[in-house]
C-alpha cells in the first residue's frame, strides 16, 4: 500500500485515541513518503498509552507539518523520498503492523547500504521540526538520584570516576537514614509539584516509598511478569523455529494482558522495558538502568530516584532464560561496578533533556560515606571531606 491509498477503515484496529488522531490527519499522511508515515504510525499506534510528553511531541509534529504548504512538504521530505524501498515492504500492510515494517526496513537499509542516508535524513528532519525558541520553563529544576552498592561492605573500585569532573565528591557523608531521606525528598517533590508521570522511583528490589503522585517501578513486584516472559522466550528458543528474528517478533507483539497485567500506561511501559531491553528480564541492575533510560527519554520527568541492588551472577544463557532453574547467588561487587556505570549513564540521559543546565544529580554509595553531587551551584571537579548528610547535600543542589 502507498500512503495515498490510506483510508480511515485501515485503522479500525488501533485503540480509540490513536485511531482518532490518525484519521484526523489522513489528508496530510497521504502526501508523505512511506518511510516517514510508517515510522509515525509506529508511534501513533500506541498513542493511548503514551506519556504526556510523548503525546505533546506527536501532536506538535503533526500540527507543524499540517501548517506547511505543498512545496514546503516536498522539500521537507526530499531526503526520505530519495531512499529506495524494497517493493515487498511497500506492498505489506505496514499501516496495520508498523513495528514489523520498521524492523524489516532497518534490515533492508543495512543490506542496501542506505542506512547512513536514512540517518542523515532523520537527523535533518528532526532539526527542521524542532520547535523554535527556548523550551517551556519547568515548574522546578530536574533532580536525578542514583543509589548504588546495596549489600557491599567495601568497594573494591574507586567510585564515581566518570562523574567526578562534573561535581563534588563527598567522602564524609553520614549514612544514617540515608535511603529514607532520599525517598522522603522525592515524595515531597511529587506532592509539591504534582504532574502526571513527572516523578519516578525505580527500585532494583522492593520499593521503599509509597506516594500516589510518585510513579513506582520495582523489580520484585514484576517477578510474576518476568517469569511468564522468560517462559515465552524459552519456548521460542527451544522450538528451533526462526531464531533471534522470530524471538524479536514475538517480543514485539506481546501485550500486558498476555503477561497477566492490565492495559494501562504504566503496564505498557513496563512491558516495553522487559521486552525491548537486553537483559532487563534477568539482571536487576540492567532493569534499573534501562528503565531509567527509557523513562527519561519518554516521560521526561522532573524527579527520578533509581536504586540499584545486587543482581544474580552470570550463568549460561540457556539457564538464565529457563525460569524453572533455581536462582543463583547474587554478585554484590559486580553489581556495584554495573551500578556505578549505570548511574553515569542516567546522568548523561538527564543531560539530554530540556533545561539540563539547571538540573541536579546525586549518586550515593548506600549505607556508606561516599556520594557525589552535580548541580549548577556546585564547583565541578572538586572533593570535600567535611562532614555532611544527604539532607544537606540535597539542599545544596536544589
Amino acid at each position: 500500500m502507498l500512503p495515498g491509498e490510506l483510508k480511515a477503515a485501515d485503522f479500525r484496529g488501533y485503540p480509540p485515541q490513536a485511531q482518532a488522531l490518525v484519521t484526523a490527519h489522513l489528508p496530510l499522511l497521504r502526501r508523505l513518503p512511506t518511510i516517514y508515515v510508517a515510522s509515525l504510525l509506529r508511534e501513533a499506534a500506541g498513542y493511548d498509552w503514551k506519556f504526556p510528553a510523548e503525546r505533546s511531541q506527536i501532536d506538535a509534529q503533526l500540527a507543524y507539518l499540517a501548517s506547511l504548504a505543498p512545496q514546503q512538504l516536498t522539500a521537507m521530505f526530499a531526503a526520505f523520498a530519495a531512499i529506495r524501498l524494497d517493493p515487498a515492504l511497500e506492498n505489506m500492510d505496514w499501516e496495520k503492523e508498523p513495528a514489523i515494517f520498521s524492523e524489516r526496513l532497518t534490515a533492508w537499509l543495512w543490506s542496501t547500504h542506505q542506512i547512513d542516508a536514512f540517518r542523515r535524513a532523520a537527523t535533518e528532519f528532526g532539526a527542521k521540526v524542532a520547535p523554535p525558541g527556548p523550551p517551556e520553563p519547568l515548574p522546578v529544576a530536574r533532580l536525578g538520584i542514583a543509589v548504588i552498592g546495596n549489600g557491599v561492605a567495601r568497594s573494591q573500585i574507586p567510585l564515581f570516576r566518570r562523574l567526578r569532573p562534573h561535581g563534588v565528591y563527598f567522602t564524609s557523608v553520614d549514612p544514617a537514614n540515608g535511603l529514607q531521606i532520599l525517598t522522603d525528598a522525592v515524595m515531597q517533590r511529587a506532592r509539591n509539584h504534582p504532574l502526571p508521570y513527572g516523578h519516578w522511583y525505580v527500585d532494583g528490589s522492593t520499593a521503599a516509598a509509597t506516594e500516589p503522585r510518585l510513579t513506582t517501578v520495582a523489580w520484585d513486584a514484576l517477578a510474576p511478569v518476568r517469569t511468564r516472559l522468560l517462559q515465552k522466550m524459552h519456548e521460542v528458543i527451544q522450538s528451533g523455529e526462526g531464531g533471534p528474528e522470530q524471538l524479536e517478533v514475538v517480543m514485539t507483539k506481546l501485550t500486558p494482558e498476555e503477561l497477566g497485567m492490565q492495559r494501562g500506561v504504566l503496564d505498557r511501559f513496563e512491558v516495553s522495558v522487559l521486552t525491548q531491553g537486553s537483559g532487563t528480564q534477568i539482571f536487576s541492575t540492567t532493569f534499573v538502568q534501562w528503565t531509567a533510560r527509557e523513562l527519561l527519554r519518554r516521560a521526561q520527568p522532573l524527579t527520578l530516584l533509581a536504586r540499584f541492588t545486587p543482581r544474580q551472577r552470570q550463568r549460561p544463557m540457556n539457564e538464565l532464560l529457563d525460569s524453572t532453574q533455581p536462582a543463583e547467588e547474587t554478585d554484590p561487587q559486580g553489581s556495584l561496578v554495573d551500578a556505578d556505570m549505570g548511574s553515569y549513564y542516567i546522568w548523561l540521559d538527564q543531560q539530554r533533556l530540556s533545561w539540563a543546565q539547571q538540573a541536579s544529580f546525586l549518586v550515593w554509595f548506600e549505607d556508606h560515606n561516599e556520594a557525589l553531587a552535580v548541580g549548577p551551584g556546585l564547583p565541578a571537579g572538586t572533593a570535600s571531606s567535611n562532614p555532611a548528610n544527604l539532607r544537606q547535600i540535597l539542599e545544596w543542589i536544589s
